[in-house]
């Protein structure tokens, strides 16, 4: 299986985008999507105050469902269940249950009614997700586990560790879905394992057994796989990246990064006949959106579009060969890409390729054409200075000398950035706009609109 990770814990496209999405994917290669909904999924009842004031409908859940249905696209729910809980541990109502009090990120799995909600959270997910025959519990990242109190005394009183407390609550919530559940296979990411010892893995098999890992990092993953061939499992899969692990506020797509990422995995991936009886049983490409929910957007789906088209047709044809791309510029309508430099030629065809080309211009122009305007202008410096700016006065001579420049400058950019809203406006929700306004067109085109300002 080939997965296209969606994460919506920050810019959420509207439905009507996945719509054109979706059918890309299909023809790309992908054959599911794995939704990580956070607070976009419309709880109900008790668990209302998740959501998001954006959140989706039931019949936008529905809807998404259809959409993959028609494509071909087997859709597999994310519900983190024990670290990257910060949309729901930030509430004061579920501030209890915090491993560290001032922090929340993590669960504490003693308190009983960390169980709890989490059932309650998963029936609510897994209920409007009949068909799906996959559910993934995260369980990644579990910042500070082990350092709250209650954890501290669990430790000592059952001369446990980390690990062995970490298993312990993975198994309750398997538990859970095993017995309400049946039939429902369960996904998790691997990296909270790595630590654990082979015996204490191989303890819970009955359960665990159950579970297929997501190994996320590649470097020295085939170690980790013989570790887990010891340990029981029988099923693995990969999670290589298209987007959103170059740092937490990357606004642009790096091609050749993510080419080479998934180049590697090709390499792990011919190492697991050896490894049998394990066997590889999908790859999930993630698209992080935020590294957590307080961090701020990384790249928009639209802009890293080519980089997703390059990863799965890498991974379908076994390498970038000359099909692969051959495929992703018919695919794109684009006439050629240049992986180093990150660039592509031609107008493109894909479902946002506007804001593609537009957040290329911000990314390449915007800052360096209003600093230079602003600093290398030897009138603005002289006659314009913060000074006469603060005190209103100036010599009319030479502030002549540069107006029509900057005002022009200041015209342009404000019109690009109208179009670049209603372009944003189309596929995205209010808060998602104004975000990524106010992280990467504000902090520049601030002090143009001040200076302009000033000068009038």
């Amino acid at each position: 299986m080939r997965l296209v990770h969606l994460d919506l814990k920050g810019a959420a496209p509207r439905v009507s985008y996945l719509e054109q999405v979706f059918p890309l994917l299909s023809q790309l290669g992908a054959n599911g999507v794995l939704i990580e909904y956070e607070d976009m999924f419309p709880f109900k009842g008790e668990l209302e105050i998740l959501r998001s004031p954006y959140a989706y409908s039931e019949e936008d859940i529905e809807r998404i469902q259809q959409l993959a249905e028609q494509h071909k696209l087997e859709v597999v729910p994310l519900v983190q269940t024990f670290g990257h809980v910060e949309f729901i541990l930030k509430h004061e109502k579920y501030q209890h249950l915090r491993e560290v009090e001032r922090f929340p990120n993590s669960f504490n799995p003693h308190v009983p009614d960390t169980l709890a909600l989490l059932k309650s959270i998963l029936s609510q997910v897994i209920e409007k997700h009949r068909r799906s025959t996959w559910i993934h519990i995260g369980a990644d990242e579990v910042f500070h586990l082990g350092e709250g109190m209650d954890s501290k005394n669990w430790m000592s009183r059952n001369k446990g560790d980390v690990g062995t407390m970490y298993l312990k609550h993975i198994k309750e919530v398997l538990g859970f879905l095993t017995a309400q559940y049946w039939g429902l296979r369960v996904l998790m990411w691997d990296d909270m394992l790595r630590k654990i010892s082979v015996g204490a893995l191989r303890a819970p098999r009955s359960l665990l057994g159950t579970v297929a890992l997501v190994a996320r990092a590649c470097p020295a993953a085939v170690q980790f796989l013989t570790k887990y061939v010891e340990s029981g499992f029988e099923a693995v899969w990969f999670a290589s990246a298209f987007k959103g692990t170059t740092g937490p506020a990357q606004a642009w797509t790096p091609l050749s990064y993510h080419l080479k990422n998934h180049l590697s995995w090709l390499k792990v991936m011919q190492a697991v006949p050896r490894l049998a009886p394990l066997r590889l049983q999908g790859v999930v490409l993630t698209g992080w959106q935020r590294y957590d929910h307080y961090s701020v957007l990384c790249e928009l789906l639209p802009v890293s579009i080519p980089s997703l088209a390059i990863c799965l047709q890498t991974l379908v044809n076994g390498g970038f060969t000359e099909e692969a791309k051959r495929k992703v510029l018919d695919v794109l309508g684009l006439e050629s890409m240049q992986l180093e430099q990150s660039t592509s030629e031609g107008r493109g065809a894909f479902p946002g390729v506007e804001i593609y080309h537009m957040v290329e211009q911000v990314n390449g122009h915007l800052k360096e054409s209003i600093l230079k305007a602003l600093e290398e202008e030897s009138a603005i410096k002289g006659w314009f200075s913060p000074y006469h700016r603060k005190r209103q006065f100036g010599n009319p001579r030479n502030m002549e000398s540069f107006g029509s420049k900057v005002l022009k400058l200041h015209e342009d950019w404000e019109s690009f950035v109208r179009d670049l809203r209603a372009q944003l406006e189309r596929i995205y929700f209010p808060d998602t706009v104004e975000e990524w306004m106010e992280e990467n067109v504000n902090p520049y085109l601030d002090q143009l609109r001040d200076l302009v300002r000033d000068y009038r």
